[in-house]
């Protein structure tokens, strides 16, 4: 379960990655979308780091 859940994690982390490249490569990012990504993605490790 907990490995199935970490998994999970890590998926959602890789795919916040990428929307994130993904807006930094627009011609104008939006810094607010940026920002609220990239608090996400941060959580996200802090949870994947508490896990391991």
């Amino acid at each position: 379960m907990a490995n199935a859940h970490l998994a999970s994690l890590t998926a959602r982390h890789a795919r916040l990655d990428e929307t994130v490249a993904a807006e930094t490569r627009r011609p104008l990012p939006d810094q607010a979308r940026l920002a609220q990504l990239k608090r996400e993605k941060l959580k996200l490790k802090e949870e994947i780091d508490r896990l391991h």
